[in-house]
């Protein structure tokens, strides 16, 4: 099937703006806890790979790309109403997004979308190597701590772009574009800067070589989605990415890989309620360290091509883990796993070595009766025999959903609020814990 065959099927409506939607901040998810969860669940896109691809279709001078298994969740809207922002035109059909970026009218991003949403300066490198301009605030720090953008900068200069920084925005125009030899700090491996590099170098003339990139499996999607595109990138997966560059990108079809955080937050449900939870659709060597620990843990794991099964028979065993790029033990999925060691036996090491601000909902954790002390970026967890239900506020997305876990272990009632934070990365979250068994609704407060 063709990207033309699907838009052409259906009229080109715009996609609602957010501030239209309903409030989420005058809505909590409550939880009653004590119910062991089983069944099957179907993974949804990732948002991971969806943000930095939703960008990508920016560099397609012709033609229409069709991204399949987009998932439906707030970040996604957020990436394609900046797509609509920038000139594009932008609308579902099904669960594919077409998205027709022939004719950009503006390098200036919204400074609101930007601040909104932190992977929105994905949007620079596309405008950068497409129109030669871009004009985009800098995200600047998060709830996670600072992640900062110096990467993407130095690599843009190198590539011929000159920028400025006025008014907290990145103000750059690029008379000549040319391939680079990037080198990415080591210890970091950053996800962004690699996948920004990448968009930016498919349009530079010559050669461009990442040294230290990201390795992870969203990494690999982008590249498989630029080369459909007509771009000519090798590498992807491993240290050292290499982009030739082209004159021009087409549009293409692509389907956007599953989201493995997702799948490792039902697994470690599994082992929080004492269940028996298949996920479906997900590569199991996308989770290659986080099942290992699962079966230290004490949960039985079965897996096969596109499916993992976790089973827990008998008491958690207290698991130390610390976090790491991939294929190490991801970041996003400490907190779900910190929920789970909660009720294990012993005392168990959570070192985090990402993110400053990882550990932000700790205390909402205390507030249902954990026994966690913080020695800088490690937590201690003592298990405890129980957990209380009580009212606890998400402090990013990950940690609302650990909040949402450890109210599925808990007695009594869990009521989390902020529960927008959740939304933008999990589709149907609470549907889909419904269905494997757990009591759970979203309820709307005054």
């Amino acid at each position: 099937m063709t990207p033309t065959s699907i838009a052409t099927a259906v009229s080109a409506p715009d996609l609602p703006p957010l501030a239209e939607k309903r409030d989420k901040n005058a809505e909590r998810i409550v939880v009653s806890g004590g119910v062991p969860l089983r069944g099957e669940v179907h993974i949804s896109g990732s948002k991971n790979s969806s943000l930095p691809i939703l960008a990508a279709a920016l560099l397609a001078a012709r033609g229409e790309c069709v991204l399949h298994n987009v998932p439906r969740i707030s970040d996604t809207e957020l990436m394609c109403e900046m797509l609509q922002s920038l000139g594009a035109k932008v609308w579902r059909e099904g669960e594919a997004v077409v998205i027709d970026a022939s004719h950009l009218n503006t390098h200036i991003a919204p400074g609101g979308l930007v601040r909104a949403m932190r992977a929105s300066f994905y949007v620079a490198a596309p405008l950068l190597a497409r129109l030669r301009r871009a004009e985009v605030p800098l995200p600047g720090g998060c709830v996670l701590g600072p992640r900062p953008v110096n990467y993407h900068i130095d690599a843009f200069t190198a590539m011929g772009a000159h920028i400025v920084v006025d008014h907290g925005a990145m103000i750059a125009h690029a008379p000549t574009w040319q391939g680079a030899h990037i080198y990415l700090e080591p210890r970091n491996s950053s996800v962004g800067a690699t996948v920004n590099i990448m968009m930016a170098a498919c349009l530079a003339e010559g050669t461009t070589t990442i040294e230290n990139a990201a390795r992870e499996p969203e990494v690999d999607n982008l590249a498989d989605f630029l080369n459909k595109m007509g771009g000519k990138i090798s590498g992807a997966g491993t240290s050292t990415i290499v982009i030739e560059g082209v004159q021009e990108l087409h549009g293409a079809e692509h389907a956007i890989y599953n989201d493995r955080i997702e799948a490792g937050t039902f697994l470690a449900a599994a082992g929080v309620s004492g269940g028996d939870i298949t996920v479906r659709g997900l590569v199991p060597s996308h989770l290659p360290v986080f099942l290992d620990k699962l079966a230290e843990a004490g949960l039985f794991i079965q897996q096969g091509h596109d499916w993992i099964r976790a089973v827990r028979r008998g008491p958690l065993r207290a698991v130390d883990v610390s976090t790491a790029p991939f294929p190490g033990f991801a970041t996003d999925l400490q907190p779900p796993f910190v929920a789970m060691m909660l009720r294990a036996d012993g005392r168990s090491a959570i070192h985090e070595n990402l993110y400053d601000g990882r550990f932000n909902y700790i205390p909402e954790l205390d507030r249902m009766g954990a026994d966690i002390d913080l020695d800088g970026t490690t937590a201690l967890i003592q298990g405890v025999p129980k957990l209380s239900g009580a009212e606890v506020m998400s402090t990013d997305l990950r940690a609302g959903a650990a909040l949402v876990l450890a109210g599925l272990a808990a007695e009594g009632e869990t009521e989390v609020s902020k529960i927008h934070y959740i939304d933008r990365g999990y589709e149907n979250l609470v549907g889909k814990l419904t269905d494997l068994g757990a009591h759970i609704v979203r309820r709307s407060v005054a």
